[in-house]
């Protein structure tokens, strides 16, 4: 694949981890998906399939920075291919890349960023990592565990709870704001 425009040094993708269909839509384990949709919806952006297995949504920032959003259109535990893809589609190195995911390490409403480092356990980051490498920006969405006995698969496919809900739309909107955050304090 050859990459179809080249891109200013200040130009970022942006990837919101999740799963793919309606089903799946509004569960804890695809809040990264739902910021990416709140970036797409303050910036005007429309998501449309794209070759590399992604669902993307581009738009130019004041100065002509171009931003590349995505949303895997496959499983969670397989997001490491379409990350690959859409880095070497659109020329993107790591640098310029950020994931954000769910992390069941930080308590709900915990926004945090953190560049390189593991996967701490989430199958979404283990498979970008093995296949980018792990020298990219992360947005990790605090979700906290499980209080009962509950497996931790069914509670991060499990939909937010009406607490939870009360609070998503501030929240999500504040994770948008950190890729901004992100994007200005690593403008060249």
């Amino acid at each position: 694949m050859q990459p179809k425009s080249q891109l200013s040094k200040n130009s970022w993708l942006v990837v919101g981890l999740g799963n793919p269909g309606p089903n799946y839509s509004q569960n804890r384990h695809n809040i990264g998906q739902l910021v990416v949709d709140e970036l797409a919806r303050q910036f005007g952006a429309s998501f449309k399939s794209h070759r590399t297995g992604a669902l993307v949504a581009e738009f130019k920032m004041m100065g002509g920075d171009k931003i590349v959003l995505a949303k895997s259109t496959g499983f969670m535990n397989l997001s490491g291919s379409p990350v690959q893809a859409l880095q070497k589609f659109f020329s993107f190195p790591n640098s310029r890349l950020i994931v954000i995911h769910d992390e069941l390490d930080l308590e709900f409403g915990d926004i945090r960023t953190k560049f390189d480092g593991g996967h701490a356990g989430h199958n979404g980051l283990r498979d970008i990592s093995a296949k980018c490498g792990t020298d990219y920006h992360r947005i990790r969405f605090g979700l906290g565990r499980p209080v009962s006995q509950q497996p931790v698969a069914d509670f991060v496919l499990s939909n937010f709870s009406a607490a939870e809900r009360s609070e998503l739309g501030t929240l999500i909107a504040r994770a948008a704001e950190m890729a901004g955050e992100i994007i200005e304090a690593n403008r060249s």
